[in-house]
C-alpha cells in the first residue's frame, strides 16, 4: 500500500474528516495508514502496537464510520461494539476518545469499569449502546446480572492483549470470548506476541490483516535517553536536583512499588514540586483526579508504577525519570513511550544504582542501543563500576529491599 500523507485519503466520511481537522490532526500515523482501509471494508485485524502509536484513532475512526452508515439502534442491554481493555485508565481514555471523534455522530457510548458504584454504568447500557468499553471484571459482572448482553455483537476489539495476560486477565477473556456471536469483526492488538497471545489471536481472528509498527524492542527516534549512576540512597537527592531543570515541564516519575510511588510524591511535595502518585491501590476518584490534574497541568509530575503507567495516554510530557529502573525490559520501553508522543520530542532519564546495573545491561540489549551515561553532582562510581550480576540475583536483592 503506498503512503497515504493526508487523512483526506482514507475515504473517511466528510463528518469524521472535520472532526478530525478540528481536532489538529491531519497526517496519518503509519498504523492509521495501515489499518483504516481494512477495518473499512471489515476485514479482521491483527495488530502489534504500543500505545502512542495512534492505535486508538485507527480503530476507532472505522468503527465509526461502519457504525454511522448503518444506523441501527440496539436492543435493549445490547451493545454493537465491546472494546476490552486492561484498565480503567486505558479505558476511559478510549471512552474519552470515541466521544470526541463521535460528536457528530448520532451514536452513543457507554464505559464500564470495576472501583465505582455500578448503578451509573448500568443506567448507561440500559436502552442499548453502540459502543461499551470495559475492563474484563465489570464487564463479567454486568453480564451475570444480565445487565449487559453480547448478543447483538457486531464488532470486538481485544486491546492490550499482552497487559491483560500480564495482569492475570486471560481466564476473564476466554469467558467473555465464549459468549460472543460468531459473526462479527475482531480486531486484536498487542504491544508484543508471546506464544500464549499468539494462540489466542489464531482463536479469535478468521484470515486477518496484520499490521505491525514500533517493535517492542524499538523505541521512539525522537526520546532522548541518559542514565545517571547514582547510590540508592542518593536517588530522592539526585530527583530534586534534576527538577531543578525548569525544562522539565511535565514529567512523569516510574518507581517500582506503590509504597515507592507515595514517598517520592511526598518529598516532592515538601521541596515544593507540585505532584501526586497514581497507582492500583488508589480509589478511583483519585487516579482520575491526578490524571486530569497532570493532563492540565495543575501538577507538573506525577510519580507512577508500571501498571498504572501503562495506560498514561496524555500528550505533551516532556520526561519521562525512571526513579528505579524496571526488572523486565520492556516495561522500560512502555515506561518512555509516555513522551514524545504525537510527533514531539522528548527525554527520558534513568537512575540506576548498584543492584540495577544487570536491569541496564537487558535493556540496552533489548533495544539495542547503549544509553549515554550522564555526570552530575551525585554520581556514583560504585554504581558506575559495579560488577554485573546475574538478572535473578539483582532482582532477588531489591525484593529483599522492599520486603
Amino acid at each position: 500500500m503506498s503512503a497515504m500523507p493526508f487523512f483526506s485519503d482514507l475515504k473517511l466520511l466528510d463528518t469524521l474528516q472535520k472532526t478530525v481537522e478540528a481536532l489538529g490532526y491531519k497526517n496519518p500515523t503509519p498504523i492509521q495508514i495501515q489499518a483504516i482501509p481494512h477495518l473499512l471494508e471489515g476485514r479482521d485485524l491483527l495488530g502489534c502496537a504500543q500505545t502512542g502509536t495512534g492505535k486508538t484513532a485507527a480503530f476507532a475512526l472505522p468503527i465509526l464510520q461502519n457504525l454511522a452508515k448503518n444506523p441501527v439502534r440496539s436492543y435493549d442491554r445490547e451493545t454493537r461494539v465491546l472494546i476490552l481493555t486492561p484498565t480503567r485508565e486505558l479505558a476511559v481514555q478510549i471512552f474519552e476518545s470515541f466521544k470526541d471523534y463521535g460528536k457528530n455522530l448520532n451514536l452513543n457510548f457507554a464505559v464500564i469499569f470495576g472501583g465505582v458504584g455500578q448503578g451509573p454504568q448500568v443506567r448507561s447500557v440500559a436502552r442499548g449502546t453502540d459502543v461499551v468499553v470495559a475492563t474484563p471484571g465489570r464487564l463479567l459482572d454486568l453480564i451475570q446480572q444480565k445487565a449487559l448482553s453480547l448478543e447483538g455483537l457486531e464488532v470486538f476489539v481485544l486491546d492490550e492483549a499482552d497487559r491483560m495476560l500480564d495482569m492475570g486477565f486471560i481466564h476473564d477473556i476466554r469467558k467473555v470470548i465464549a459468549m460472543l456471536p460468531s459473526k462479527r469483526q475482531t480486531l486484536f492488538f498487542s504491544a508484543t506476541m508471546p506464544p500464549e497471545i499468539q494462540k489466542l489471536a489464531s482463536t479469535l481472528l478468521v484470515n486477518p490483516v496484520r499490521v505491525e509498527v514500533t517493535p517492542i524492542s524499538s523505541t521512539a527516534e525522537k526520546i532522548s535517553q541518559s542514565v545517571m549512576f547514582v547510590d540508592r540512597n542518593k536517588k530522592k537527592d539526585l530527583l530534586r536536583h534534576v527538577l531543578g531543570d525548569k525544562d522539565l515541564t511535565r514529567v512523569i516519575v516510574f518507581t517500582r512499588t506503590k509504597r515507592g510511588a507515595n514517598q517520592v510524591s511526598e518529598v516532592l511535595e515538601r521541596n515544593g514540586i507540585s505532584s501526586l502518585a497514581i497507582h492500583g491501590n488508589k480509589s478511583q476518584n483519585a487516579r482520575q483526579k491526578a490524571l486530569e490534574s497532570f493532563r492540565s497541568g495543575k501538577i507538573r509530575v506525577l510519580v507512577a508504577t508500571d501498571l498504572a503507567g501503562r495506560g498514561i495516554d496524555i500528550d505533551g510530557i516532556s520526561h519521562v525519570i525512571n526513579f528505579e529502573l524496571p526488572n523486565v525490559s520492556e516495561s522500560y520501553v512502555h515506561r518512555i513511550g509516555r513522551t514524545a508522543r504525537a510527533g514531539a520530542e522528548g527525554s527520558a532519564i534513568s537512575f540506576c544504582d548498584q543492584d540495577e546495573r544487570s536491569f541496564l545491561r537487558d535493556i540496552e540489549k533489548l533495544t539495542g542501543q547503549k544509553i549515554p551515561v550522564v555526570d552530575h553532582p551525585f554520581f556514583s562510581n560504585n554504581a558506575a563500576s559495579a560488577p554485573l550480576v546475574s538478572r535473578g540475583k539483582a532482582k532477588a536483592m531489591i525484593e529483599r529491599r522492599y520486603r
